[in-house]
């Protein structure tokens, strides 16, 4: 099975207030297994960012400018995403701004993209409730090393979420969040496949850059965790690099 560890940032609150995704970063699994492939777009939002989101994210428009729009990335986060499994925390504010960014384009929604969309906020609400489940407070309940997440970042959480959900799911069943498809019938309830043969996804290598980045940060969180680092314990035990 195919999911997707997906994360965003973005301008603000609310996308129906013209507030923009300006960072977009999907890991690949494949049967619970990290592959290294991800996917990591920063976008030029076209317009300011809220001073709360630069708070929370660290960045600016002027980070941004010249950088390829929602519009401009479309096509490869699609084909990227096209059907599998997504995994989310908040899973809502994140499926809420992407199917707005994509009514813009008249592209499919992400119940239509996905095969299924699973909220670990929802998963945690449930396995720990009245307790704090956050991505740090689940780092923390998961013994999963989060001293480098002094900003939010989408693929520094995407890469956070993984070890969580992994750590989450040994042994049980996950919790998918229930999304309208665009047509009716049987073949689009919510979290059935698409009727039909699906799509070719093309996967979209990371750059060596992406990889050495990738690379350190694991080692790092390695060596601070004393060997716990979930990623690389799954590496050594499938003989293969993340």
């Amino acid at each position: 099975m195919r999911q997707l560890i997906i994360d965003t940032e973005t301008t603000g609150l609310d996308p129906r207030q013209d507030h923009r995704v300006i960072e977009f970063a999907a890991l690949e699994l494949v049967d619970r297994r990290p592959t290294g492939r991800t996917l990591h777009l920063k976008l030029d939002p076209e317009r300011e960012i809220d001073l709360g989101a630069t708070e929370v994210h660290g960045m600016t428009w002027d980070d941004l400018r010249g950088r390829p729009t929602f519009r401009d990335a479309a096509a490869e986060i699609i084909e990227f995403v096209r059907g599998a499994e997504w995994i989310i925390h908040n899973a809502p504010f994140d499926v809420d701004f992407l199917d707005v960014e994509l009514a813009r384009i008249d592209a499919p929604a992400c119940g239509t993209l996905a095969t299924r969309i699973v909220d670990t906020l929802a998963m945690a609400r449930e396995a720990f409730p009245g307790k704090r489940n956050n991505l740090d407070a689940l780092c923390e309940r998961f013994g999963v090393d989060h001293a480098q997440r002094t900003l939010h970042g989408a693929l520094l959480d995407a890469q956070l979420l993984s070890e969580v959900y992994l750590a989450m799911t040994r042994g049980q069943d996950s919790l998918a969040m229930d999304l309208p498809r665009a047509a009716s019938g049987a073949a689009d309830a919510p979290g059935a496949a698409p009727a039909g043969p699906r799509p070719a996804v093309i996967v979209l290598a990371p750059t060596p850059e992406e990889l050495a980045a990738h690379r350190a940060y694991l080692d790092a969180l390695d060596t601070s965790s004393k060997g716990r680092c979930l990623w690389l314990a799954l590496e050594r035990e499938a003989g293969e690099p993340a």
